[in-house]
């Protein structure tokens, strides 16, 4: 009995399902990870080559400049259009197929190019056994994965080894495999290795090779490469034996080269040194990968339940969404935000309004329906703060640092001088529209606005998230009313980008939920009016698309006035759109409700006027009016997690409403608003790298009908450098005529592109300007687009020129490899032939035209050369196909730096010099720093104290918060009582938005004074 207690009590300190947990966790197993194998084997290869060869580079660099100048610009091309996956994971994305397809063609490339051969080093070998073995492999262990679920499946192997292994690890293995067998060969060849004696063996020894002369230093000794290497070749790598010591796998092994002066009398019987490499390497691979699925990696790597716990925790990151890419080729969520925003704009605008019916479902009652959209349950407060926020939902990183921010019991802000100020969390947080981006979606909702703000404030821990809020407000148990709940409450109006679906998501996540993390939602409708302390009012209204309030909206707020609003009471307006700004960019005038209800029955009593929708900071204050004042203050804030806005665009405004306004603050300043703009010439492509999918097919169809260029001798014939420039530049100028004249496709591709781009310019510029920018535009699309043609025929041309490249027709590689074959790798037993007889022929037909289809430069010269020869018209669909997308698959990696960065250019220009494209322009770059929110402070004597809270730099990582997890828990206490709510911070401490933020702006409004600004 004594022992059955003790197990037990053993049984349950060991907690076993904590150490089920570690057996099977789910992360990636360690032989998945190859990339590491991959840095290694390439570092190894240019290691050798570098010290065999360098010298002889730099001996023939003066000889070969022609040469060396196209790798100069095949290498340039590729790095640019690489550089925005560099430091990215190998995972199944657009990144890692960007990586796999630029080292594809980009050998296929250079291997024709002399250079190398100059060195010494011929890549066709190289070429044809990476492929030989990489197909081998990759046949091989599909047979053994599928052999081995087979068993899984039938009972044979343990219940952890059910995950099935990615496909993208198995090629990537594979690929490691291959160039590792391949470096061996460039170093080692495939020479048999004859046994030698262990005497003969130990002369052989590390020792040799730094036994010298006394007057041998040690640098010298360790130039002895080629020592090293034949050290290496024998005695690391050699072969495992000969066939005769495996007798059942005689007949399945590949033979080595045997090394002998003059001629061999006997065929050698030892086994290949590259095939023990590669069985070696398999046999390690199966090996690893059986015993880590058939028992848990863990079982090899025991910890104990805390220190897994400790590291699980270190671990734990928060699965943040980035930020909308704007310029997405490939992304469905652009797609359907146009196609949304059509179907509203086309068929419910005018015809239909979401706030016509919540006008209908509003009960007839005065009191009822003052209920479901007036809210005064905080007028007892003696001391009251509340936060203004807008624009949230778009990176994860910066929405959750605001959020985070506002989360917080009471935020330590330095005023300067070694002083400090504390400002107390916001009872009410007043949202200003644009909830989640690109499109109002659940997925858009939950994962870019909900979660960051779960994460900052945690919802109660009885709240279900797929829950419906029937009877709003829903209390929490005790509470009987919402003047008695002490938790911070949240309102929200819908933005543009809410009403791309008609506002049915807002609907369900805003006016039938009833939690925003930690925040409480009790609004009912879209739009709602508080009454606050000291006379202060606070009204949020529903724009909609139409920029302006509904009939219905504004016969609540006149009534509200009249009823309601005391003559010196203050009143603070909140919509999403700023339509003082952008009425005045866009030459506009809208509102015309709003402002009826501003100027004629607000009158003078609206203070302030609060706006998102344009992703920055500023305030204008009233400094002079013939008139009434009507409104005193008027502040944008879409710094809530949105993509940065420019606000040297607006600096030019000044007049509303009849009254002069003066620019007070601009976060970021003007200054470094246009300094930033800089970014779309150096940074558009790193950003938007999905636009290749979008501008490497525009600038091909620019140039489709212009392939091939058959007659560009006379470039090459020019004596001087000038001469070369002069007839390329000419024949840009009849490749242009070409198109203009005779060309249809690509005739078609340059009208469609300007039409495009006129309708691109903003309609604020008068139509012949728009023409100008937008011919211009164009023109410098298709000045980049014939030049590069031109540079890729020119290439291909003077390879055929060399004979480098159009020689032996489409197989040429193919037929290189299998005269190179039979003589370094002797088949004595027959076992190809036995291969193609098994396979019904698969096996030397797969290699063959995987052959010919890795040689891209090989099928587009010879290709192009029977074109040139015979005309277009001989050739089928099918052969004019194969050419034109293998010219498409080089011509795309030139052309998507170059469109970026003439694209990124004109916008540059666009918004520096013309102050056009401002959401266009800063959309583009992405940038989620400079975030902002602003807290205000009733005082007790009435006056509104106005905080705008910024932060420069946005965090990129998170860690788990030591002082969040260390807190006790208790299921009754609420997250807002919290001392840390907010679960994650900055990796790096001082990088923590509690620690980097500051005051932006800073100013006071007087409820009952007739003032003309703020103080």
């Amino acid at each position: 009995m004594g022992s059955d207690k003790h197990a037990a009590r053993l049984l349950n300190n060991l907690k076993m399902e904590r150490v089920r947990t570690i057996l099977t966790h789910t992360y990636p197993y360690p032989h998945e990870h190859s990339r590491h194998a991959m840095i290694a084997v390439i570092s190894g290869c240019l290691f050798f080559i570098s010290s065999d060869n360098m010298h002889t580079l730099i001996e023939k660099l003066d000889n070969n400049f022609k040469w060396w100048s196209m790798y100069a610009c095949l290498l340039g091309f590729f790095y640019f259009f690489s550089s925005p996956f560099i430091g990215k994971t190998i995972r199944p994305s657009y990144s890692t197929f960007s990586w796999w397809y630029i080292a594809w063609i980009l050998v296929a490339a250079l291997y024709h190019l002399p250079s190398f051969q100059s060195m010494g080093l011929d890549l066709r070998m190289n070429l044809s056994l990476f492929l030989t073995i990489y197909i081998s492999s990759v046949v091989f262990l599909f047979v053994f994965h599928i052999i081995f679920l087979g068993l899984w499946y039938i009972g044979l192997i343990s219940r952890a080894a059910g995950r099935r292994p990615e496909i993208l690890t198995i090629l990537q293995n594979c690929t490691v495999l291959s160039i590792a067998c391949c470096i061996f060969y460039s170093h080692c060849g495939n020479r048999a290795i004859l046994r030698q004696t262990p005497r003969e063996r130990s002369h052989l020894s590390w020792y040799s090779l730094w036994k010298g002369g006394g007057n041998s230093t040690w640098l010298a000794k360790f130039t002895h490469i080629d020592d090293l290497k034949d050290q290496v070749c024998s005695s690391w790598f050699a072969p495992v034996g000969s066939a005769s010591d495996y007798p059942l796998l005689s007949k399945w092994v590949i033979y080595g080269e045997l090394a002998c002066n003059g001629s061999c009398t006997d065929s050698s019987d030892e086994i290949s040194p590259i095939y023990s490499l590669w069985a070696t390497f398999i046999g390690l691979y199966i090996a690893n990968y059986v015993v880590e699925r058939s028992t848990g990696w863990a079982l090899a790597h025991p910890v104990s339940v805390d220190n897994y716990e400790k590291l699980r925790k270190q671990q734990m990151k928060p699965n943040f969404l980035e930020m909308v890419p704007w310029y997405s080729g490939t992304s469905a969520d652009l797609f359907k935000t146009v196609f949304d925003l059509l179907v509203s704009v086309t068929v419910f605008l005018g015809r239909f309004d979401m706030r016509m019916m919540q006008a209908a479902m509003t009960k007839n009652c005065d009191e009822d329906e003052n209920t479901e959209l007036l809210y005064d349950h905080f007028t007892d407060k003696n001391d009251f703060w509340f936060d203004f926020m807008a624009d949230t939902g778009d990176g994860g990183n910066p929405s959750y640092s605001v959020a985070k921010l506002l989360a917080q019991p009471s935020i330590k802000v330095p005023l300067g001088d070694d002083d400090f100020i504390s400002l107390q969390r916001g009872n009410v947080l007043l949202i200003g529209g644009d909830l989640a981006y690109p499109n109002p979606s659940a997925f858009t909702y939950e994962k870019r606005l909900f979660r960051p703000f779960e994460y900052a404030l945690q919802p109660p821990h009885w709240y279900k998230s797929d829950s419906i809020a029937v009877d709003k407000p829903e209390l929490p148990d005790g509470v009987p009313d919402l003047r008695h709940y002490d938790g911070p409450q949240c309102f929200l109006i819908p933005g543009n980008h809410d009403w791309f679906d008609g506002l049915n998501t807002f609907m369900r996540y805003i006016c039938h939920k009833s939690w925003l993390g930690g925040w409480f939602m009790p609004q009912k409708k879209s739009y709602f009016a508080l009454q606050l302390p000291k006379g202060w009012w606070a009204f949020g209204l529903d724009l909609a698309l139409h920029g302006d309030i509904d009939v219905y909206q504004f016969n609540f707020f006149s009534k509200l006035v009249k009823e309601k609003v005391g003559e010196n009471d203050a009143v603070i307006v909140i919509t999403h759109e700023p339509n003082w700004l952008l009425d005045w960019y866009w030459k506009d005038d809208s509102g015309k409700n709003m402002r009826h209800l501003i100027c004629d029955f607000l009158k003078e009593r609206c203070k302030l006027r609060m706006a998102g929708d344009l992703h920055h900071y500023m305030r204008h204050s009233c400094t002079q009016s013939d008139g009434p004042a009507h409104v005193q203050h008027l502040i944008v804030n879409g710094s809530g997690g949105a993509f940065l806005h420019p606000t040297h665009v607006f600096s030019g405004f000044s007049k509303f409403y009849d009254a002069s306004y003066e620019t007070k603050s601009a976060y970021p300043s003007f200054h470094d608003s246009s300094r930033i703009a800089l970014g779309n010439i150096l940074k558009f492509r790193k950003k938007n790298w999905q636009f290749d999918f979008i501008g490497g097919i525009i600038y091909f169809l620019l140039v489709f009908s212009l392939f091939p260029q058959c007659k560009l001798g006379h470039i090459l014939r020019g004596d001087s450098f000038s001469g070369h420039l002069g007839s390329f530049f000419g024949t840009v100028w009849i490749a242009f005529v070409y198109i203009t004249e005779q060309s249809y496709v690509s005739f078609t591709g340059v009208l469609m592109l300007l039409i495009i781009a006129i309708m691109f310019v903003p309609s604020k510029l008068s139509r012949k300007k728009r023409l100008v920018i937008g011919i211009l535009h164009v023109a410098a699309h298709l000045m980049a687009a014939l030049i590069l043609m031109l540079l890729l025929e020119l290439g291909i041309e003077i390879c055929i020129q060399h004979q480098l490249l159009a020689t032996s027709g489409y197989h040429t590689l193919y037929q290189w490899y299998k005269s190179v074959e039979d003589e370094h790798f002797p088949d004595p037993t027959g076992l190809r032939v036995r291969m193609e007889q098994l396979t019904f022929g698969l096996y030397p037909a797969c290699i063959k035209y995987l052959m010919s289809a890795f040689d891209i430069p090989e099928v587009m010269a010879v290709t192009r050369t029977n074109i040139c020869r015979e005309g277009m018209e001989s050739f089928s669909r099918s052969g004019a196909a194969i050419y034109y997308a293998s010219v498409f698959l080089y011509f795309w990696v030139f052309s998507t730096p170059i469109v970026s960065l003439v694209f990124g250019s004109y916008l540059y220009i666009c918004i520096n010099w013309l102050h056009i494209h401002f959401d266009e322009a800063f959309s583009s770059l992405r940038i989620a720093n400079y975030k902002s929110f602003t807290r205000l402070h009733i005082k007790p004597d009435g006056d509104l104290e106005v905080f705008t809270l910024g932060v420069d730099k946005v965090p990129k990582e998170w860690k788990l918060d030591k002082d969040w997890d260390s807190e006790p828990k208790p299921t009754e206490k609420m997250s807002h009582h919290r001392r840390f709510p907010s679960k994650w911070c900055a990796t790096a401490l001082h990088q923590d938005p509690i620690n980097t933020v500051k005051i932006v702006d800073r100013f006071v409004i007087h409820r009952s004074e007739k003032e003309t600004g703020g103080s």
